[in-house]
């Protein structure tokens, strides 16, 4: 799979960005209507896996006090576009359809609406809406926040070492290329299911910064920082997977580490990852899980995109380091809105970062 982009600019034009529920249906149902999280969770497995809901626009999104774009609900569970990606697909193509109706010109894929079409690969024939999976601008942020995190927590290791959990897919590989393009940390561990891909990638940074690849989340046990970048419906990652004093990026939605790891090992510090400052952003109608003025870096891009004038398709597949960069100079250029990585902080709650002490803060 490959990016591609369409530089063609004009106006400032109207978004889309596609949600689904998470793991906690109800809970993430709420978000549209309050109401809706009194429901319990199997009733709405059910519902949401045999009926044939239709998305919903369920927020309008301000930027600097204007209207520029609608959040679209596919209404589909984590687990449903996990296990029926096919059903799934087709449920995120009519989320799209939908998004041409609300005359929007580009539309972001959100969590896993982006896993099953494959980074929006199954949508790049659509000529009347520019798709964009979000994924370069997310590995521009969780690039940023990694470099801080090895400057500021792990500044005590010499030769710091770096896990990427997920390393081949479409964020996965763009980070892991960003970080070994500069020889940004001393060794690289890359863990990821395919095996295949996996060693070809491991091969190819290899010539920048030692590398190794393995397909079991053990191997990340003597990682300086873990950086999460998987596609699941549960947490993976658990207590017994770090050495002592390690800290965690978390970029994944839903996420896959658990508020029970902080619990269980107080000497880690797990952060937000992919968490994108946007002062003046504001959700009507519903939310999608962070307090007005923050926002996802795929949303984030989406965002980028439509205020910058950007007609026709741009990350699909995997992102290029040379998008990841456009992604930046974008961001650049309406810096006086933000767009940059926001503030750390750990399962919503702000949280110090620094030598020699680290942890919630107060």
């Amino acid at each position: 799979m490959t990016s591609q982009t369409d530089s063609r600019t004009g106006s400032p034009s109207t978004f889309a960005f596609t949600v689904h529920p998470r793991a906690r249906l109800g809970e993430d149902l709420a978000r549209v209507w309050s109401p809706l999280g009194r429901v319990p969770d199997p009733v709405y497995d059910a519902a949401l896996r045999r009926l044939p809901l239709r998305p919903v626009s369920m927020a309008d999104v301000h930027i600097d006090g204007a209207r520029v774009g609608h959040v679209v609900l596919v209404p589909y569970g984590a687990r449903h576009l996990l296990t029926s990606p096919g059903e799934g697909r087709a449920r995120v193509h009519r989320a799209v359809d939908k998004a041409r109706a609300l005359g929007c010109d580009v539309v972001g894929l959100g969590a896993l609406t982006a896993t099953v079409t494959a980074g929006g690969v199954s949508l790049r024939t659509r000529t009347d809406i520019g798709v964009t999976n979000g994924n370069a601008f997310t590995a521009a942020i969780v690039d940023d926040q990694a470099r801080r995190l090895l400057r500021d927590a792990v500044g005590h290791a010499a030769d710091p070492h770096v896990a990427i959990v997920g390393a081949t897919g479409s964020v996965g590989a763009a980070v892991t290329r960003l970080l070994a393009r500069d020889r940004a940390v001393a060794r690289l561990s890359l863990v990821a299911r395919s095996a295949g891909r996996l060693d070809a990638l491991a091969a190819e940074v290899g010539r920048q910064v030692p590398t190794t690849a393995a397909t079991s989340m053990d191997s990340v046990a003597d990682a300086d920082l873990v950086i999460l970048l998987t596609a699941s419906a549960d947490a993976l990652l658990g207590p017994e997977h770090l050495r002592l004093g390690a800290a965690v990026l978390d970029a994944t939605q839903p996420r896959n580490t658990s508020p029970t790891l902080v619990e269980q090992r107080p000497d880690v510090l797990v952060v937000d990852g992919g968490v994108v400052d946007i002062p003046s952003l504001r959700l009507v109608g519903g939310n999608i899980g962070l307090p007005d003025g923050r926002a996802y870096a795929c949303f984030a891009e989406t965002a980028l995109l439509a205020l910058s004038g950007h007609r026709g398709h741009f990350s699909i597949g995997v992102p290029t380091l040379e998008l990841v960069d456009r992604t930046r100079e974008l961001a650049k250029g309406l810096g006086h809105l933000g767009f940059r990585a926001a503030e750390p902080t750990s399962f919503g709650r702000p949280v110090t970062i620094g030598r020699p002490a680290m942890g919630m803060a107060s």
